[in-house]
């Protein structure tokens, strides 16, 4: 009997390579899914361990307390002491102004301060002689009533003997001429003494006036020197300068902005925009893993510094009124603060106000716990194989 006649009617004749092939995959089959379903618990096991803790957002973006400096007078760019892009000290120079009128008006403020100082001198003489004159209206005044005094005692004495015969009565009338005299001049030297008196209070408040004005003149003296001051303006802290938009011979007004300074990276953070279902279990403290766009492969480390007090949609400029009209129900986002570790941003000198960035934050109970596939299972498979 020939091999064609071993072929059962109805079936199909198989080829030899197609033998070893069905028996290969008899063979891969059970450990293939083996392998798959240790895959999916691995995968599960380190779902239900850390990856539904961890709450992750593209919506994140570097942020820096960046100064736009503005001139505070009016005047001419005289000189750029720095470049575009440059590293800055705090205190450094970075845009001068043409000091030339300020220098004038701080000259003319001393000048004023000196002639004040000049009017204070003379009016505290003028208090100290007017002192000494009403000290002399005050012994005057006693003088006049001592003789005011003599001058009735010897009118006495004389009506008494004009009386008994002993004078005549022109000495009487002379002692009475006399009395009256030392009242008269009782009376002058007491008005003599109130014009000094008041002539002292006039003095002392042009004393006063003259101190005002010496105050005044202190103040102006200051401004003049701020002022000058202003012609040159410094970086706030240490920082890169950029933007720059003063020009030489450029002629500013008082509030134009020059320069701005913006932050290295070791004084820069991340906002990270959440979903509201994300905040659950969002604290502060909880460690954040950061990754730059600009730079793929590289991870940061920081941690969860603050959450807004509101949804961005609040502080936009035009926030939503849900109010009125059709509603439409939108996951809103919250800011939240993130800080790098310290010396993260140090080791990245291209982090940069603006750039975006991916945030991961680790909301479990123990983030030092394992986070790789291979370590939950092991941490899963540890108390059993402990006993």
């Amino acid at each position: 009997m020939n091999a064609q006649s071993d072929i059962r009617p109805g079936t199909v004749a198989e080829s030899p390579t197609q033998r070893p092939r069905r028996s290969l995959l008899r063979r891969v089959r059970l450990p293939l899914l083996a392998a798959l379903l240790l895959g999916a618990v691995l995968a599960g096991n380190w779902w239900l361990m850390v990856g539904r803790w961890l709450e992750h957002t593209d919506n994140a973006f570097v942020q820096g307390d960046i100064a736009v400096l503005g001139a505070r007078i009016e005047g001419h760019v005289a000189a750029i002491r720095v470049a575009d892009n440059q590293r800055v000290k705090a205190g450094d120079p970075l845009v001068e102004l043409d000091a030339g009128i300020w220098k004038a008006r701080l000259a003319e403020a001393e000048a004023s301060l000196a002639g004040s100082e000049a009017a204070i001198t003379t009016a505290r003489q003028q208090v100290g002689q007017q002192r000494a004159q009403i000290a002399a209206a005050q012994a005057a005044v006693d003088q006049a009533r001592a003789e005011q005094d003599r001058a009735a005692a010897e009118s006495r004495r004389a009506g008494e003997l004009v009386t008994s015969g002993w004078t005549s009565r022109q000495a009487h009338e002379r002692a009475t001429a006399e009395i009256r005299k030392a009242d008269g001049g009782v009376a002058a030297g007491i008005a003599q003494y109130a014009v000094a008196r008041q002539q002292l209070d006039v003095l002392q408040a042009a004393l006063a006036q003259a101190e005002a004005r010496r105050d005044q003149a202190v103040a102006t003296l200051a401004r003049a020197k701020i002022d000058l001051d202003n012609t040159v303006l410094r970086a706030p802290f240490d920082g890169i300068v950029g933007n720059r938009a003063a020009q030489l011979g450029q002629y500013v007004r008082t509030g134009q902005p020059l320069i701005a300074v913006a932050p290295p990276p070791e004084r820069q953070w991340v906002v990270a925009n959440f979903k509201e279902t994300q905040l659950a279990r969002m604290a502060a403290g909880q460690p954040v893993r950061l990754k730059p766009d600009a730079l793929p492969g590289v991870a940061l480390h920081g941690r969860v510094e603050s959450l807004a007090p509101a949804t961005g949609a609040l502080f936009s400029l035009l926030p939503p009124e849900n109010a009125t009209g059709n509603f439409t129900k939108v996951v809103q986002r919250v800011p939240v603060r993130l800080a790098l570790d310290p010396g993260e941003a140090a080791k990245v000198a291209l982090l940069r106000p603006g750039l975006s960035i991916a945030a991961e934050v680790d909301t479990r109970t123990d983030p030092t716990a394992p986070r790789g596939v291979i370590a939950a299972a092991a941490a899963r498979l540890a108390p059993w194989l402990g006993q």
